[in-house]
């Protein structure tokens, strides 16, 4: 069945739209109640984060829309140390989107929820004109026990670790658009195993941040001008795999600028930096956890090459890639 523009004008279609994919998928005490909004328990501090996934194309090797629309709800939580548990779900869809797509594009996100731990508790569909495109607008919700997990956090002597390889979901995409065939799939995962462990393994964490649109070269940036430090990294601690190694250098591609849907940045005490790799590397999706670098007094962020030299790493210039998520 294709979507019609009937299908977002609140009547019958409307409802059945809804009620044969999105509430079958989704389906929990607190959705089911079909309200204008949730009332869900909490406690203490809540941690809220939104986003907007525009993703082409809508699959690719290692992930979709759906899971990538949950998983980096869920990460920019976690970043922020807090539970999550809650997420929201609206749809935004394009005149002639097949009920196919919609169906797997759902299915992917309830299991991606279950995944990580979350439940979808309210959602809202529409239509536009357009030639059968989807976009996904998410909110997450969950409850904040440290709110020393920050930007400004930085400490002279912290070591920065990220979680594992660069670029992966930003070589996924861009071969599918190219329609260039190679083994390299998406990161896109949720990050929750990584976070927990860390938590609960007492490692004092002074900052976190997934690394995902701008790449790992952006977001140092963005730490290190949040905490007037200067980030210090080494060129050959950088965790890249084979795959995407060689086709970066094909392309011309800055590594440092390739974005990611399941890595993060930790910035911890030196002295637990080699206890807080382990844990990550215990962890699901966190295998590949390397120390890159150190936080030092000064300004900007600092490659230090593979030849013995140094360089300034700046922020994204420009797009590197539209509509990567």
């Amino acid at each position: 069945m294709k979507i019609t523009l009937s299908h977002g004008s609140g009547g019958k279609a409307t409802s059945e739209l809804i009620d044969q994919i999105f509430a079958r998928h989704f389906s929990n005490p607190i959705l089911n109640m079909m309200e204008d909004s949730a009332v869900v328990d909490g406690y203490g501090k809540i941690a809220i984060t939104t986003d907007s996934f525009v993703v082409t194309p809508l699959f690719f090797k290692g992930g979709d829309i759906g899971r990538l629309a949950v998983c980096g709800t869920v990460n920019d939580l976690l970043m922020r140390g807090a539970v999550h548990k809650y997420i929201t779900s609206a749809f935004i869809i394009e005149e002639g989107a097949d009920t196919k797509t919609l169906e797997r594009i759902a299915k992917s996100m309830a299991e991606t929820a279950a995944e990580a731990g979350v439940t979808v508790v309210a959602g809202d569909t529409k239509v536009i004109e357009g030639n059968g495109g989807v976009y996904i607008n998410t909110t997450g919700i969950g409850f904040a026990n440290n709110e020393n997990i920050v930007s400004t956090n930085l400490q002279d002597g912290d070591c920065v670790i990220v979680s594992g390889t660069m670029g992966d979901h930003h070589a996924t995409i861009l071969s599918a658009r190219m329609e260039i065939e190679n083994d390299i799939q998406s990161d896109n995962a949720p990050l929750t195993d990584i976070v927990k462990n860390l938590i609960d393994g007492g490692i004092d964490i002074h900052c976190m941040r997934d690394v995902t649109r701008g790449g790992l070269g952006t977001v140092l940036n963005e730490l290190a001008n949040a905490s007037q430090k200067q980030i210090e990294i080494e060129e050959n601690a950088i965790p890249i795999s084979d795959e995407v190694k060689a086709f970066s250098k094909i392309l011309g591609l800055n590594i440092m600028h390739m974005g990611n849907e399941g890595k993060l940045v930790a910035v911890v005490p030196s002295e637990q930096a080699d206890k807080a790799v382990q844990l990550m590397k215990q962890s699901k999706y966190g295998e590949n956890a390397m120390i890159i670098g150190k936080i030092t007094n000064g300004e900007g962020v600092i490659l230090n090459t593979r030849l013995g030299g140094q360089r300034k790493i700046n922020v994204l210039i420009g797009e590197g890639l539209p509509r990567i998520c």
